[in-house]
C-alpha cells in the first residue's frame, strides 16, 4: 500500500477552506485513505504548526483550534504518532489557557514521569498540577 506523509499546509487548506478547489481535492484524498487505497501519516510537529498558524494567522479561539485538531486526531486511516499525548495536551491547552507548546511539553513530562522543570515561564507551568517549576 502506498504511504504518504501529510504536511501542515494540506490540513490548513482543508480546515480553513480558504481555497475551495484545494479543499475538495484534499477531501477526496482523505476518502481514498478511508477506503483503504492509501495510508496517511503525520506527526506532532505538523500539529504544532497547525495550532500556531490557526492562532497567529487566522486568529481562531483555542476552543475552535482544539476542535479542529481533535478532528484531525480522529480521522480514520490517518496515523499520528503520540496521538494520545496530543489529545491530552489539547485539554490542557484549552482548560489551563496556556500556549500549545507548553501544554504539549507538560503532557510530555507527564508521560515521561518528569515532575520538575527548569524554566522562566512560571505563568504557564505553575498552572499544571504536580509540576515543580524551578528557575536555574
Amino acid at each position: 500500500m502506498n504511504q504518504f506523509f501529510i504536511d501542515t499546509n494540506i490540513f490548513l487548506r482543508f480546515l480553513t477552506n480558504d481555497d475551495p478547489k484545494k479543499a475538495l481535492r484534499i477531501e477526496a484524498l482523505f476518502q481514498k485513505a478511508i477506503s483503504g487505497k492509501i495510508q496517511l501519516t503525520t506527526n506532532h510537529l505538523v500539529i504544532a504548526e497547525i495550532v500556531w498558524t490557526l492562532d497567529s494567522y487566522y486568529g481562531l479561539e483555542k476552543e475552535d483550534i482544539a476542535s479542529k485538531i481533535a478532528m484531525i486526531l480522529n480521522t480514520p486511516c490517518l496515523e499520528i504518532q503520540q496521538n494520545s499525548l496530543i489529545s491530552e495536551a489539547l485539554a490542557i491547552y484549552v482548560g489551563k489557557n496556556i500556549d500549545w507548546i507548553d501544554a504539549y511539553n507538560a503532557t510530555y513530562m507527564k508521560y515521561s514521569h518528569l515532575k520538575k522543570i527548569f524554566t522562566y515561564d512560571k505563568k504557564h507551568f505553575t498552572r499544571i498540577e504536580g509540576l515543580q517549576v524551578i528557575e536555574p
